[in-house]
């Protein structure tokens, strides 16, 4: 069911914003994949099985914005994920993305369904928090703003973020634009205190 269109990643490097430079800079990176949407233009009241026709193209994905990156998993610290429905679509045909791109970024992140174990999710990086999410029906060149956190704890305030992305003439009407992010720290002088990455002791994806 799954037709592919485009594929677009867009990396980012924070040098600077005011004050003092980073020790080492800030990168972002997304990956954009443009799919005709099959239940454009009508109502299906069953769509749940497309998730499971999407868990490819999300492993796909995952394993492209690593790649982006350069870093390794151990080295990812935010992530999050979206969707931009086009115009002929409905709201809900973005939250299909919900299990195919939460399950892709944990399964390339290193996630060994371990909750709970510490030395593991501190070793893997088992990106036990869940990954935040967005969506939006929006005519094409749209942009949307993607939430990123920690991947191990929600509260960690220094990893409260977003990445604006867009991608120029999509989504048309019958496609959906489905969105997967990654970060490799905190924002830049993150200083409003709140939980710190090494202060993480719980580790069931919250504290």
């Amino acid at each position: 069911m799954i037709e592919l269109r485009r594929v677009l990643t867009h990396v980012e490097d924070v040098f600077h914003e005011f004050g003092p430079r980073p020790a080492k800079p800030l990168r972002r990176a997304a990956v954009l994949a443009v799919v005709g949407n099959p239940f454009a233009g009508k109502y299906e009241p069953d769509i749940a099985p497309y998730m499971e026709e999407l868990k490819p193209l999300g492993l796909d994905l995952a394993g492209r914005l690593l790649l982006a990156l350069g870093v390794r998993a151990h080295e990812v610290t935010g992530y999050g994920k979206a969707a931009i429905v086009g115009a002929s679509g409905e709201l809900e045909h973005g939250a299909l993305w919900h299990s195919p791109g939460g399950y892709a970024m944990r399964q390339v992140l290193g996630w060994q369904g371990e909750a709970g174990a510490e030395r593991a999710a501190r070793r893997h990086g088992n990106a036990l928090a869940i990954v935040p999410s967005t969506k939006k029906v929006g005519p094409p060149g749209v942009s949307i703003d993607v939430p990123l956190t920690h991947i191990n704890a929600s509260y960690v305030r220094s990893h409260l973020d977003a990445m604006e992305v867009r991608l120029a003439g999509h989504p048309a009407a019958d496609e959906i634009v489905f969105i997967l992010a990654m970060s490799t720290g905190p924002r830049i002088h993150a200083r409003l205190g709140g939980l710190r990455e090494d202060q993480i002791e719980r580790w069931d994806g919250q504290r």
